[in-house]
């Protein structure tokens, strides 16, 4: 079936596909529940995509115990649960998967088919599943309709043992590897990238990896290149990586090239990372940001048609003002929030676009590091 996108100038060309089911997140400490919330990296990525004001379709599958209201609905399966995680922060490092946390998938929903998928073209894709979701076949089918394609290495890799316990494997290892050729990026953790050989890749598809509080470095056939970080109060990591690549991909459909597009991609993974679930984000801050991205963008050409990588990937010349713009917006961000909340009459200053329903149950959390 093939679906009519109307051309007005209120109603925005959905130029990005997002492909990764929602899930169901609990957070557990000493045997305790302390935050259960609406996860999967699609949720991530979706909200910071929201908050830039960049159109997209999101393909999702979840069970009939779904429980969040989300703005873009999923494919319910009536015979499937919804894909749960248990994550402990207490449980010491599993070996090959999370240093900070032990992960486990308690209930998983079905995968997305190549059938599922929306029968139209794309400038962006972004394949994000997080529990075994994305299939090979899906794979391929999303790099005949978009045409750059994204892909978070954790749909890649991730496997599962009897406990549900996530483990990875190696990417040659994955059944995707004969599809590098035809992705534009790939992004990993530095914990996920020792499951590829970064040097192999790179000949065959860009890489990204992200150091947490270190920034993130980009690798292309030719060259490499480190993206310096944000401050961040970590909290809770968790969707850090997802927001990142949100933030990356939005740059791009902005008209960023690579460089100044990691930056913003930083920058929402530094503001995820100070909250416990998914982010809200501050009005005037998404504002600010919004305005300094436009302000940057390269005017006239898209990132898609500048496809000569000595132009896409090499830092612009004020790429070091751009982060300093972000940051003293995030900086400003925190004082109007400091000011507001020692006024009584404090109006509301953060969104939720995508997730208004969202529940959260916090139990003397140890997560929170700012003390």
């Amino acid at each position: 079936m093939v679906t009519t996108i109307p051309q007005t100038p209120n109603i925005p060309i959905q130029s990005v596909l997002i492909v990764g089911n929602y899930c169901h997140d609990v957070l557990l400490q000493g045997g305790a529940v302390v935050a259960e919330t609406l996860g999967g990296a699609a949720s991530f990525i979706s909200n910071v995509l929201t908050g830039l004001s960049v159109s997209f379709h999101l393909t999702s599958k979840v069970g009939v115990d779904f429980k969040y209201p989300v703005n873009h609905d999923p494919i319910v399966v009536p015979t499937s649960k919804t894909t749960v995680f248990h994550a402990y922060f207490d449980q010491g490092y599993s070996e090959n998967a999370h240093q900070d946390r032990v992960l486990k998938r308690v209930e998983v929903c079905d995968p997305i088919n190549p059938s599922d998928l929306p029968d139209r073209k794309f400038d962006f894709g972004m394949a994000v599943g997080v529990g075994g979701e994305i299939l090979p076949e899906t794979l391929e089918r999303m790099v005949e309709i978009c045409d750059a394609v994204f892909v978070d290495i954790q749909a890649l890799i991730r496997a599962f043992d009897e406990n549900g316990t996530v483990k990875l494997v190696r990417l040659k290892e994955s059944g995707f590897y004969h599809l590098l050729p035809r992705l534009k990026f790939l992004k990993a953790s530095s914990d996920e990238a020792l499951f590829m050989e970064v040097e192999e890749v790179r000949l065959w598809c860009c890489v990204v990896v992200t150091h947490g509080k270190d920034g993130c470095e980009v690798y292309w056939k030719d060259g490499e290149m480190k993206i310096a970080p944000f401050g961040a109060n970590q909290i809770d990591p968790t969707g850090a990586g997802d927001s990142f690549l949100g933030g990356f991909v939005g740059g791009l459909v902005h008209g960023l090239v690579v460089p100044d597009a990691a930056l913003v991609g930083n920058f929402f993974g530094s503001l995820t990372v100070a909250h416990i679930g998914l982010p809200k984000f501050d009005l005037r801050l998404l504002q600010r940001i919004k305005e300094e991205v436009q302000t940057r963008k390269v005017q006239g050409t898209c990132w898609l048609e500048r496809r000569d990588d000595e132009v896409s990937f090499t830092k612009p010349a004020g790429h070091d003002e751009f982060h300093a713009s972000l940051s003293s917006s995030k900086l400003v961000s925190a004082e109007c929030r400091r000011d507001l909340s020692r006024s009584p009459g404090s109006v509301e200053q953060v969104n939720r676009p995508q997730y208004k329903g969202q529940q959260k149950f916090l139990l003397n959390s140890v997560y929170d590091k700012s003390n």
